[in-house]
């Protein structure tokens, strides 16, 4: 197994710019994750990776060998496509036992039937065959050797395809939205065994995905792209809870992160739907921000209480899940109702047109410039070591 390190990769085709200048170390044996919407370069930059595009600039080392000017086969990676790619006329096991069946019989020796006759060869077909039957075994698909793609479902494919990449033990897995033809439950449990065998094999797995859940869920860390750019490569909960750039935030998380325009206060503090709020940002007086909030950050006030981090509206519209009530609460001058992720027994007590007053802890504030970067809060007489225990004792 090994490590792969990405420098300064550019890539563009004909005028259009696909890669800005990456650069990403992934360590031997991470599991990491490149998501992003479509069109923002991480097929593209997996592709470089495996030898199937050219790079217009920038370096890719797999272990410490320079693999710019090695074609694919010599990269020692294995890669699963969206489509899986299986040969429609071979079995499963023939499917699976190809890489082996190139790598280790010689142009005579493949032949059907001189192929045979060739001294050792018969040793090499059996060793083949363990390997193959070994691999298969492990993904549970031992008993489908004998079928051919078309008998099988999407799941039982996947699993082929999984099974062809790893009968030949290579440095890295390289997958290309191996799941994006899955139902959605299928995909669910896919997602599962891929991290098991991640788990069960320890090699370095590169991913691509569109899909947040399958980055989330999977993942050592995440890689967020947008535009040809790398954003933010972190942990997924970090990613989740910490984002570094107000695009990660929104790209993120299910239902979307809550964002209100607000202005900062001349003593740093920010200015939400002419209310202050006990936050403070390194931003001049007067500078537009955009505070962003998670539905599950916001917290149903009862009674007269108030609270600084509040926001009051309407409700407009409830989504009653079953082990969460979306609620969403319309505010002036917002085009756009925010949504807050509560309890079911607090959510049926609710109804829509009724008003609401929603609370926010100030550490679950989040606040972006207008370049989108993210804003730090900075020590102010808002968090005094007193009011910071009570948040603290309040979760």
């Amino acid at each position: 197994m090994a490590g792969i390190s990405i420098k300064a990769v550019s890539k563009s085709f004909k005028d259009a710019a696909v890669l800005h200048g990456v650069s990403l170390d992934i360590a031997d044996g991470e599991f990491l994750t490149l998501v992003g919407p479509s069109g923002c370069g991480k097929t593209t930059l997996l592709r470089i990776l495996a030898g199937l595009e050219t790079q217009d600039a920038g370096d890719v080392f797999i272990g410490d060998t320079m693999v710019d000017d090695l074609p694919p086969k010599a990269r020692d990676v294995a890669m699963v496509f969206q489509s899986y790619a299986l040969y429609p006329y071979m079995t499963v096991a023939e499917n699976i036992a190809l890489p082996l069946t190139m790598r280790r019989l010689s142009a005579i020796e493949r032949l059907p039937l001189i192929g045979r006759l060739v001294p050792g060869s018969a040793a090499k077909r059996a060793g083949i065959q363990a390997d193959m039957r070994g691999v298969a075994e492990s993904l549970s698909i031992g008993h489908l050797l004998s079928r051919r793609p078309a008998q099988l479902s999407g799941g039982q494919r996947q699993r082929v395809a999984l099974g062809r990449a790893m009968v030949r033990q290579p440095k890295a897995f390289l997958m290309d939205e191996p799941l994006s033809n899955l139902d959605a439950k299928m995909r669910v449990q896919a997602r599962a065994e891929i991290a098991e065998l991640h788990r069960s094999l320890g090699a370095t797995f590169v991913y691509v995905t569109h899909d947040q859940a399958e980055a989330m869920t999977m993942s050592d860390r995440v890689a967020v792209m947008m535009g040809g750019h790398l954003l933010q490569v972190a942990a997924p909960q970090t990613i989740y809870d910490d984002p570094a750039d107000l695009a990660v935030a929104t790209f993120i998380g299910t239902p979307d992160i809550n964002c209100i325009p607000a202005t900062v206060h001349t003593d740093g503090a920010v200015d939400v739907l002419g209310r202050t709020w006990p936050i403070a940002v390194a931003a001049p007086a007067g500078a537009s921000v955009t505070v962003a909030i998670r539905p599950e950050a916001f917290i149903l006030m009862q009674g007269a209480r108030t609270e600084a981090a509040t926001v009051s509206g309407t409700i407009r519209h409830l989504e009653h899940l079953g082990s969460e009530t979306l609620v969403h609460v319309g505010a002036q001058p917002l085009a756009k109702p925010m949504i807050a992720r509560v309890e079911p027994v607090a959510g049926a007590a609710l109804a829509i047109g009724e008003a609401v007053t929603l609370g926010v802890r100030p550490s679950r504030i989040l606040v972006f410039g207008t370049d989108g970067k993210r804003l730090r809060p900075r020590e102010t007489a808002f968090t005094a070591p007193r009011e910071r225990v009570r948040e603290a004792a309040h979760g």
